[in-house]
């Protein structure tokens, strides 16, 4: 009798241990707990630029105080694709001689590796150079142009004197191989004692944001100097940009491979007359005359002429009310005014 007192103990254990704990499938379900809050940390906002760079508008986090420099460009076709016109805060396209244009290209709030081909210079693009207040880069010029500058205390940089400051590439002929870079432009300014501050012209821009509603349609634009010299921009809605096109076909920078691009495209129709046998022209690059500025694909009638300094564009006949440019940077187009702005000059 004894002995079934430990086994009746255990078996009573056991009962009040089931007792207490219950089934596994008995226990009561635990009350669901609340998510843990979520924290969301604010986008951080970019620091704007303290100043705006004067010839695009765009931001620059130090004052652009420095002068720009402008360097003539060959632009015949053996000298394409060129290298440094991506990062050109403005580019003019006027004619040179033989119906081929050359382009003057100011640097200012960007400096590209590379610069050029480099050619001559010529009266009208020193007259377009001063009003910027740019150092000129050229290799020689037309009589009448070295005369100028010989005669004058304009900053120009010509290489025919100071090889120097450039070099010529082994993958291309003369004259189409002639280079610098703004290292090289800086160390001449440095050497000939030139003003380095600038007395810099101011141009007018459009918030960033701005969207314009008035104009034609114009997401292509041909532009015609001559049947064998034809130049275009094409309308990238995405990009909010023209694209550049040389004889049809996309006209990129040489060093990035990048298809060049503008902002703003001005086109303007000046007097040309041919002085000699050379075909060495005068080009009036002060106006008035006609034009049209395109921007975010549309185009839209302007008046044209230089005030101070500067190409502008007017949407009145007495130059009054300046037309803003888009941030950002700009081409202007010279075409000549005879027999007609609309014979040089398409869009749709």
């Amino acid at each position: 009798m004894r002995r079934c007192i430990p086994f009746t103990l255990t078996l009573l254990t056991l009962a009040l241990l089931t007792a207490c704990t219950g089934k596994p499938g008995d226990t009561p379900p635990q009350p669901e707990q609340p998510p843990a809050p979520r924290v969301e940390t604010p986008p951080t906002e970019q620091p704007k630029d303290a100043y705006i760079a004067p010839f695009t508008g765009l931001g620059s986090p130090v004052k652009l105080e420095q002068r720009p420099i402008m360097v003539m460009i060959n632009n015949a076709p053996p000298a394409r694709p060129q290298s440094g016109l991506n990062q050109a805060d403005l580019v003019y396209e006027v004619l040179a001689e033989g119906e081929m244009t050359r382009l003057l290209a100011v640097f200012h709030s960007q400096r590209p590796d590379v610069i050029g081909p480099v050619r001559s210079i010529r009266p009208y693009f020193i007259q377009i150079g001063v009003g910027l207040d740019a150092v000129l880069v050229h290799a020689g010029g037309s009589p009448e142009a070295l005369g100028t500058l010989a005669r004058s205390d304009y900053s120009h940089l010509d290489e025919i004197p100071n090889g120097r400051y450039f070099w010529r590439e082994t993958f291309r002929k003369a004259p189409h191989n002639l280079y610098t870079k703004p290292d090289l432009i800086d160390q001449a300014i440095r050497d000939k004692g030139m003003r380095t501050r600038g007395e810099l012209p101011r141009l007018s821009f459009l918030p960033a944001d701005a969207v314009i509603a008035e104009g034609e349609p114009a997401r292509q634009i041909d532009i015609t100097f001559h049947p064998l010299n034809k130049a275009g921009f094409q309308y990238d809605a995405e990009k909010k940009k023209y694209l550049r096109l040389t004889a049809g076909k996309p006209h990129l920078d040489l060093t990035t491979g990048e298809q060049l691009s503008a902002a703003n495209v001005l086109v303007i129709a000046a007097r040309h007359r041919v002085l000699d046998k050379e075909g060495r022209r005068q080009v009036d690059v002060v106006g008035p005359g006609d034009g049209y500025l395109f921007q975010q694909g549309t185009a839209r009638k302007i008046k044209w002429k230089r005030q101070g300094g500067v190409i502008r564009a007017y949407e009145d006949a007495a130059l009054t009310k300046e037309l803003p440019l888009l941030p950002g940077n700009t081409w202007v187009e010279i075409v000549p005014n005879a027999p007609s702005l609309s014979h040089y000059v398409k869009f749709q």
